[in-house]
């Protein structure tokens, strides 16, 4: 099994890049509306509607958990697709949730902003001046996502294995390049603990969205997930009634098959400031 994921700068051909890719080697195709789709059999496409890629607004970023509710969300449905065989993901930051797999090819379409108005002006038949807007905001937003989500620069060169600029390159000749690279000996095949390591993440995110909602995050309680289907909770809790309704909000998080209950109830007087 391999994953490529692609990322693109507005107005380089990324999307029609991704897609020759993913049919010509015959991988599932994972963009925003095969994400969305994959998000309402979960029970997520609301959370994932919401956060786009451009991250969330100031105020909501800093006063609400709901912004790393979504992003959780969101990542668990890319680990849960990545499980079902070969794929290629566009966008999404998809390349820093696959970083440590081997199997994964990482690859940025590039441009100059000269070449990416052009084509911006010929598919979206706009002027420059809205052209040059519509790359501004594009840039800005996949930008604002890549920080809020993993506090990285989505332009930083190290996040891929190659890098295509598309100024001269046709949709097929840039196709070529990323499958050669996607065939070469360095990029390993998954295997059995890849398969695992999508298994944990997914239900670590699952459990974070889950413990985030319900207001579980405090100095005193934490989880630990164990494997792909197992949570272990730990820490102090106040009462045996808070003990056991944690518990079993675990046990009603899909994927979760067993709790491992160590939280111990508090029995000392609760300390002030």
């Amino acid at each position: 099994m391999y994953f490529i994921t692609i990322s693109e700068m507005s107005g380089t051909n990324g999307t029609q890049v991704a897609q020759k890719v993913a049919k010509d080697l015959n991988y599932a195709y994972y963009g925003e509306a095969e994400l969305l789709h994959f998000a309402e059999e979960m029970g997520f496409l609301r959370d994932v509607k919401r956060l786009d890629e451009k991250g969330p607004r100031l105020l909501e970023r800093f006063f609400s958990e709901k912004p790393r509710v979504y992003l959780d969300r969101l990542q668990s449905v890319i680990f849960e697709v990545a499980k079902k065989g070969n794929a290629l993901f566009f966008g999404r930051g998809s390349q820093l949730l696959l970083n440590s797999f081997n199997c994964a090819l990482h690859v940025l379409v590039t441009g100059s902003i000269e070449k990416r108005v052009q084509r911006i002006m010929e598919d979206k038949k706009v002027d420059k001046e809205v052209a040059e807007k519509m790359i501004h905001r594009s840039d800005q937003d996949k930008r604002s996502f890549l920080r809020f989500a993993f506090e990285e620069d989505w332009l930083n060169p190290n996040l891929y294995d190659l890098v295509l600029n598309t100024d001269k390159l046709t949709i097929d000749s840039a196709a070529k390049m990323v499958i050669d690279a996607a065939k070469s000996d360095g990029i390993k095949a998954c295997g059995v603990d890849s398969m695992k390591l999508l298994e944990k993440l997914s239900l670590q995110r699952k459990v974070e969205a889950a413990s985030l909602e319900a207001g579980m995050e405090s100095q005193h309680t934490f989880f630990n997930v164990e494997d792909g289907e197992t949570v272990r909770l730990y820490g102090i809790v106040y009462s045996p009634n808070e003990k056991e309704a944690l518990e079993k909000m675990m046990k009603g998080i899909n994927g979760v098959k067993k709790v491992i209950n160590n939280l111990t109830l508090f029995q000392g007087a609760m300390g002030g400031a």
